[in-house]
């Protein structure tokens, strides 16, 4: 009964150290006899008991790692308080088991030297500028020396950059200033554009005024050249139709009693005004002159007429 215990309890000795189950996305490094044999692969695999022995368990998921803040000084000799997250992946098992003591540690202190090279190279202002330049950087400079320890470097992110407190206050005010600035800037460019706006508005109203005082002008002349023209014309055929009336029978003698009447007529008006002196002639032969005189006048413009 004993020797079939001690018999169960070795086969399950030689079970247990010869089968091996690896989990999904880990990879498990055997050595036979002290020395590096095989990667497990995840799944079931075996093993011979006593001469293989599992040395080293790596996952090959991707894993963030944590870089320990730190100060690091500008090239304007700025101290900056910087920290980060660095994310890797195992991609070489041997490698990550043989290639580095402990590559979480070498990442680690890589990423750091890294860092405080490349803000070494950049101004304050420049820092919070080129963050993606800055993690490129220490991306390709970790990757570079990774690659002998298994692992891949995917990417770094600056997590916070912090400069003194006195850098700060000088930072705020340089923005407010700066805002202050803009402001009276935006304010004048305001004032500029509505300046020019009212006297283009003032520069259009005086143009449409006076092309409406040139059409007013003009539109008047034309007016008054069409009433001159209109009484003209109706002058021209008044004296026509006199002219016409005169060539007839008895025409002269109408035209002898119309001057009369005229004249009589004008001496009643310079009667009937006041403050005026009337001198009648002495001889109403000259009267009679008068109107042969004004219808010799008319015979005169007949013959030029005719």
């Amino acid at each position: 009964m004993s020797i079939a215990l001690i018999l169960l309890v070795i086969a399950v000795i030689f079970i247990t150290r010869s089968i091996k189950v690896v989990p999904q996305q880990n990879a498990w490094v055997v050595e036979r006899l002290g020395k590096y044999h095989a990667t497990l692969a995840p799944g079931l695999n075996f093993l011979v008991p006593f001469i293989d022995r599992v040395a080293y368990k790596h996952g090959l998921k991707e894993i963030p790692l944590d870089v320990p803040s730190q100060v690091c000084i500008t090239r304007d000799n700025t101290q900056l308080q910087v920290d980060g997250v660095l994310y890797f992946q195992v991609t070489d098992p041997m490698r990550a088991s043989y290639g580095a003591s402990n590559y979480i540690v070498a990442i680690t202190q890589l990423a750091q030297t890294t860092l405080r090279s490349v803000i070494g190279k950049l101004e304050l202002d420049k820092t919070f500028e080129e963050r993606d330049l800055i993690n490129a950087k220490v991306v390709e400079a970790i990757d570079e020396a990774a690659l002998n320890w298994g692992v891949k470097v995917l990417r770094y992110e600056i997590k916070d950059l912090t400069p003194p407190a006195e850098i700060l206050r000088s930072m705020q005010a340089q923005i407010t200033a700066e805002r202050e600035k803009r402001a009276v800037i935006a304010t004048s460019e305001g004032k500029r554009q509505e300046e020019i706006n009212l006297a283009e508005g003032q520069k259009q109203a005086a143009i449409a005024k006076s092309e409406g005082e040139k059409q007013a002008a003009i539109n008047n002349a034309q007016g008054q050249a069409a009433a001159i023209t209109e009484v003209a014309n109706a002058t021209a055929v008044a004296l026509a139709r006199v002219g016409t009336a005169i060539r007839q029978p008895g025409g002269s003698d109408a035209v002898q009693l119309k001057v009369a009447e005229l004249a009589v007529a004008a001496y009643s008006k310079l009667a009937l005004e006041a403050n005026t002196t009337l001198v009648v002639p002495s001889n109403m032969t000259e009267v009679a002159t008068l109107v042969s005189s004004a219808m010799k006048m008319v015979q005169v413009q007949q013959r030029n007429d005719g």
